[in-house]
C-alpha cells in the first residue's frame, strides 16, 4: 500500500502532466490540413455510430475484403483509404 507521501507525490505529478498537456496544445500546432483531416475523420466515425452502418467498420475487416479482391498496395493503406479503394 502506498504511503500518504507517495500518494501526494503521485497526485502532484498527475496535475503537472495535465497542465503541461494543456500548455502544449499539440493539436493547435498541427498544420491546418492535418487538423481538417482529423475533424473529418472524427465526423465520419460519429456518422457511422449514429446510422449504425451495417458494412465492415474496422480496418481489419476492410483489409480482409481488399485481400479477397486482390487490391494492390492494401497493406500500406489506412482504414479510410481501404474504404475508398473498395468503393471504386
Amino acid at each position: 500500500m502506498a504511503t500518504r507521501k507517495q500518494t501526494q507525490a503521485a497526485k502532484r505529478n498527475v496535475k503537472k502532466a495535465a497542465g503541461a498537456a494543456r500548455e502544449k496544445k499539440t493539436i493547435s500546432k498541427m498544420p491546418k490540413s492535418t487538423r481538417t483531416a482529423l475533424g473529418k475523420q472524427g465526423a465520419a466515425v460519429a456518422q457511422r455510430k449514429r446510422t449504425g452502418s451495417s458494412g465492415p467498420k474496422t480496418r481489419a475487416e476492410l483489409y480482409e475484403e481488399a485481400k479477397r479482391r486482390d487490391l494492390p498496395g492494401r497493406s500500406k493503406m489506412g482504414r479510410d483509404e481501404l474504404e475508398k479503394a473498395l468503393k471504386r
